[in-house]
Parts: structure tokens; sequence; C-alpha cells
């Protein structure tokens, strides 16, 4: 991964709902719960409208085959946690992002190697690791056949100091 394959840029603040699985499929638990709430809402009908990031939580742990992931989907200030689902408010930050192009292809091959080429990356750059959340993007478009998203990957960045 080279500069050309990265961006850095300001993830401003959003309100999301939440939605989460634990277990050796976590993903597709909390997408499960995510298409359920959002579908009689419309929210996908016009994807570019409600962004959906997510991430492990916690990460897995060497000797178990559980882990958690987290979905988040962009919402307005009208929504209310309900059930299972919580609304979060994301402070945003600083990212460098690299997209990965059809990830779900393979994903325990192409996911595991975006976020190794991105952590490369960082090395030789004028930044360090952030604190803040790191984020998967989910990105679908209009005609972005069923099945086939692509995925923003956000590391957490700030800039060093005298760079």
């Amino acid at each position: 991964m080279d500069n050309q394959d990265v961006r850095i840029l300001t993830l401003e603040p959003f309100r999301a709902a939440s939605f989460y699985g634990f277990g050796t499929e976590p993903e597709l638990q909390a997408m499960g719960k995510l298409q359920a709430w959002v579908e009689p809402r419309g929210y996908l009908d016009g994807p570019a409208h409600h962004r959906i990031f997510g991430f492990n939580n916690p990460n897995p742990s060497h000797g178990s085959p559980n882990y958690g992931y987290e979905f988040w989907i962009t919402v307005g200030p009208d929504v209310e946690p309900q059930d299972d689902m919580r609304v979060v408010e994301f402070c945003g930050g600083l990212y460098a992002v690299a997209r990965l192009l059809d990830p779900f292809a393979a994903p325990y091959e192409r996911i595991p190697a975006g976020w190794q080429a991105l952590v490369r990356w960082l090395e030789d750059s004028p930044y360090r690791h952030g604190s803040h959340q790191w984020l998967e993007e989910h990105l679908m478009h209009e005609q972005t056949p069923a099945g086939s998203w692509n995925m923003d990957l956000y590391l957490p960045i700030v800039e060093l100091a005298g760079a």
C-alpha cells in the first residue's frame, strides 16, 4: 500500500444506532439485528443517507473462536434506544483510509490483509496511531450487486509533533 492508496480525512461526529453480536460469526449476528431494524424504516433504500460502520468488540483472542462485532448506522436526533439497539454519539477524528474492493469474496483473507497493509503504511508515515475507534465502513450503492459491498478501512491517526 502506498501513499496513493491511502486517504487522510477527518470523520465528523455523528449519531448512530448500534447493533452487537458475539460468538464465532458475530458479524452475521449483528448484521441480522441491523437489517431487522432498518428494513421496516427504509434506511437502506438510499444507502448514501445512512452510513454503516463496523468494528470488532472485543477483538479475537488467541485460543478462543469467539469475539464480538458491532455495527453502527448513522441516524438522526429522533432515534431513541430500544430493545437491544443502543444509540451512540461518535466524536469523530482523523483517519488514514484505504478502500477494499469486494472484500467479502474472501473476507478472512482480504480484510486482515487490508488492515495489515494500512498499519505498515502508518509505520513510514508522518502519523502515529490515534486512540479513537478503528472502523470499517461498509459501502453499498444502488448499482452495487447484492452481497457485493466494498469497504473503507479507517485507521485512527494523529499527526506527529513537528511533522
